[in-house]
This record gives C-alpha cells, structure tokens and sequence, in this order.
C-alpha cells in the first residue's frame, strides 16, 4: 500500500490547493481533528480489512463522529439536536456507519485525556443505545422539550442566538451598509469576475427556485472557509437582504458537493442521482426527522452544490468543554446512539434499505457488537500511528506549501 503522505495527497488532489494548506494545518491539531479530515483512509482500510459482521443495509452519513451531531432550525422552526453533516451519505452496511462512530470515541476521549477504561463503557453505552432503539422499531427526535441534561441546556442556550448575532459576527457596517466582513479569519475576497457571476446566479436562484427566500436580492459574497474534511471544497458564503423589510437580512452558504469518499469502498449498488448535492440533501431528508430550513441545490459552472441558510442556532456540541463531568458524557453519547438508530429507522425500506423488522431485528442481536468494538479499538490504535506519521511529515515539510494569504482570490 501506498505510504500515508502518498495517500492523503491523491485523495486532496482535486480540491483547491490554498485552502488544502489550512486543512493539513487543521489536522495537526489532534488525533480526533485527523481523523475526522481523513474519512477516507477509515473507509480504504475498512474494504481491505473486511473484518465488520454482517448488517442489514441502511442510508448512512458516511462521515458520523462525535462532532457531527448538533443543533438546527428545522422547517418547522423549532431547534433539533440531531445528525448534521451528510456529505458522504449513500447506502452502505449499517455496521459501517456504527463503527466509524465507535472508533470516535476512541480517539476523542484519548484526545480529551479521559481514562480508557471510560472510553469503553461510554462505546459499549453507544452500542448498547443504538441496539435498544433499533429493537424497538420506533425512531425519537430530540428538540428542546424532550432534550435531557447537557444537550438540553446546550439546545436551551442555542435557541436564544439571533439574527443579529450571528450578523455581528460576520458583517461590519460601512457608510451606513452592512457588508460581510473580510477581517474574518474565515472570509477571503472573491475574483471580481467570479463574485459578479455568483451574485447574479444567486439573485436568479432566488428568483426561480421553489426552495429561495422570497422578496431577497444579494448584497455580498466571499469565499468561506469551515470544517475540516470539507476544507478544499469551493464554498461561498452570500449576505442577501431583504427589498420589502426594513434591516432585514439573511446569510446563505453554497458548499461544493463532491462524490462520497466511502461509494469506492462499499459493494453497494446506489442509486443515479442527478447531482451529488441531490444526493446529499435526498439523504439528509429521509434521516432527519424535520429537515433544516432553507435546504436547496444549484449548479454553477457545471458544479452542484447544496445551499442552505447559515443559522445562528446551528452548532455541535463540543466534548472538551464538558469532559470533567461524566455523567454529561453518558447523556449524550446515550442521546447519539438513540439518534442514530432513529435515523437508519425513519428511513427504513427506502431504496433499497433495509426494512424496519430486518433493521429491528439486527438491534435483538448481540453477536455483532464485540466485533464492532474490537475493530474500532483497533482501528483507533491505527489512527493514532498514522497521526503521529502525519505530524511528523508535516513538520518536515511533506505537505509544504505555508499559510494562504488574505489576499488570495479565489
């Protein structure tokens, strides 16, 4: 097999090489950040191992850990914590989907310090969650009402944002507009040309899709930079204000859409889908149990993307500003597991996944779930080898190539 430096440089080939610099930089950070930009070595590995048992066929967001669980305003605006990031979703196994959450834990706690011995019951918590809703047959939502300790407070606190914070963050006020703000360390200046052409496809989005904000025309846009596996991807960010309201405003975010890094890795037979970001947000529909507010598609310059509204209740939930406290840990990662047995059960007996009795059926069964662990115990062992390969060549300039400057154009 190719040596690691070899492997992560042919998966990160076709993304934009600037903003790749600040990806590798990112995954520097820790174990966990690596792995989470590095779903494609769990997947290639995976194939070559083939040591997962047997499950019944589910659709899966491909890329579940520990951070990609979080808050969002739903259509029907009210705040749900659930899954959020669906980019390398598809129809795969459903042990896939489980232990690359379980191998997260592994490697998040280790990072977090927290003693093994947590880590493992915390892992068996997860599958144990996970088998019990599947059983059941019946798949549960969690929203600020039904939200229990950490996750509840966390859903509490993240209701309260406004608009206007979230402006604040990102826009400045300049002779009496308001303009997104490049002093953001995550806004970069767009080619004039290109800004100009994604203004206009924006405004006649707006205008001819179903899924557009009514009675909005686009006041500003930059390149924008979050996440870490998505880094490389062409994302814009767009300050779009309202023509029969006062001071009204809304952001809107239009993130590339690539194929799944798991479809190479999976026998699965998928389905045609007209873009990738149909894919993406078909996926996100039948999984969610209320879809995010303001969820669409285009295509620009023959590229698909999914365009969504940046929400100011929109975030995860993060591990290290809690990991002291164990019994916060036990409820969330119970409410994660629950969560993500009601997603593969909401969209049960859909296009080929499995039906709700075969996927009840797997949750009644145990003689799966010591292997699941082990290889996760394992593959967590991997990552940290490959961490410490990755930090090492890094260092020595492997991955060179420096910091983007704020005024590359993009």
């Amino acid at each position: 097999m190719p040596k690691l430096s070899e492997r992560l440089k042919a998966f990160n080939a076709h993304l934009l090489p600037d903003t790749v610099k600040l990806k590798y930089e990112a995954m520097t950070e820790n174990a966990f950040r690596f792995y989470r930009g590095t779903c494609h070595l769990f997947y290639e590995d995976l194939a070559a191992a083939n040591s997962l048992p047997l499950s019944p066929l589910a659709w899966i967001c491909g890329d579940l850990h520990l951070e990609n669980y979080g808050s969002y305003k739903g259509d029907n605006k009210l705040v749900y914590f659930d899954l959020n990031d669906f980019d390398e979703g598809l129809l795969a196994p459903a042990a896939y989907e489980i232990s690359r959450m379980v191998t997260s834990i592994f490697i998040a706690f280790e990072a977090l310090r927290i003693e093994p011995e947590k880590a493992l019951n915390m892992a068996k918590l997860f599958l144990k969650t996970y088998c019990c809703t599947l059983s059941k047959g019946k798949a549960i939502s969690i929203e600020p009402r039904t939200a229990k300790g950490i996750v509840c407070d966390f859903l509490t606190a993240v209701d309260k944002r406004t608009q206007k914070d979230i402006l604040r963050k990102r826009t400045i006020s300049k002779k009496r507009r308001i303009i997104l703000s490049t002093e953001d360390e995550r806004h970069f200046k767009l080619d004039k040309n290109l800004k100009r052409e994604l203004v206009g496809h924006i405004n006649g989005w707006i205008a001819t899709s179903s899924d557009g904000p009514y009675n909005y025309k686009v006041k500003g846009a930059v390149f924008r930079i979050a996440g870490t596996g998505s880094l490389g991807l062409k994302r814009y960010l767009f300050l779009l204000k309202s023509t029969n309201t006062k001071n009204k405003y809304l952001l809107v975010d239009m993130k590339q859409a690539v194929p799944s890094s798991v479809l190479p890795y999976t026998p699965v037979r998928q389905l045609q889908w007209e873009t990738e970001a149909e894919r993406i947000i078909a996926i996100q529909k039948r999984m969610q149990n209320v879809s995010s507010s303001l969820l669409s598609t285009t295509v620009f310059r023959g590229e698909s993307y999914v365009i969504q509204e940046l929400q100011p209740v929109k975030d995860t939930i993060k591990f290290k500003l809690f990991k002291d406290d164990y019994r916060d840990i036990y409820q969330v990662i119970d409410d994660m597991a629950a969560l993500t047995a009601s997603a593969q059960l909401r969209s049960g007996g859909i296009q080929g996944s499995s039906i709700i009795d075969d996927l009840s059926a797997f949750g009644n069964s145990s003689d799966w779930q010591e292997d699941v662990l082990s290889y996760a115990l394992k593959y967590a062992q991997k990552v940290k080898r490959y961490y410490s390969q990755f930090v090492k060549d890094y260092k020595n300039g492997v991955f060179a190539g420096g910091k983007i400057s704020r005024r590359v154009l993009f």
